[in-house]
């Protein structure tokens, strides 16, 4: 049988590496960013050799749906949250009222066991601004909340500003008949505003880094 090259070579270890640390399978798009080929069809393509082989199995219709044959099943039960905008984490900028969990272009993945219940109701944003970045919340991470209308005092959430029909990432503070929305940056002061104008979209879940 010919050998592999290199690049197929390349892309079995970093599946290896990736189940290893993980636990799960990686994504195309993951393969072909760390692997350094021009397309997803390049990727698939030397996937596709590395089955014939026999070194690889693949689940169709299934993301990240590869199987290392020599370890076994190794897909982990994931979920697959939408990215459905952009949220201020400066100041507040306009996001649909209406949260719409249809199908979104940017998705991303996480382990059903480092999410409470399951994943249930969960949504993404992509943040801009660094106002939370004390609480290492930086430009262009993506954020993931969970869909509710109530918070605790001091937890960080997504709120939406009836008036202003904007939206903005803080923690958040009811104080008497007021809402302080506490920016995680000392050089950025809160926005004070009346608790009737505040309406809580989705509580902080976790927060995954941006490469960049």
């Amino acid at each position: 049988m010919k050998e592999l090259s290199k690049r197929q070579q390349d892309i079995l270890e970093y599946i290896r590496a990736f189940l290893e640390a993980n636990d799960y399978p990686p994504s195309i798009r993951d393969i072909q960013a760390q692997v350094g080929v021009s397309s997803t069809s390049v990727v698939d393509y030397n996937l596709r050799a590395l089955e014939q082989r026999n070194l690889i199995r693949r689940t169709s219709g299934i993301s990240r749906g590869i199987e290392l044959v020599d370890r076994g099943s190794s897909r982990k039960k994931t979920v697959t949250i939408p990215v459905i905008g952009q949220i201020a984490a400066g100041l507040p900028i306009p996001v649909p009222t209406d949260l719409d969990f249809a199908d979104h272009d940017e998705q991303v993945e996480l382990g059903v066991d480092m999410l409470p219940d399951g994943g249930k109701d969960l949504f993404a944003l992509r943040v801009k601004g660094l106002s939370m970045i004390d609480a290492l919340i930086n430009d262009g991470d993506v954020v993931v909340l969970r869909r509710q209308e109530t918070c605790e005092n001091g937890e960080t959430v997504a709120v939406w500003l009836r008036n202003e029909q904007e939206t903005t990432l803080k923690k958040f503070y009811l104080e008497g008949g007021t809402v302080r929305l506490q920016p995680a940056n000392a050089t950025m002061a809160p926005i004070y505003t009346a608790a009737s104008n505040v309406e809580v979209q989705g509580r902080l879940v976790t927060v995954l880094r941006s490469a960049f």
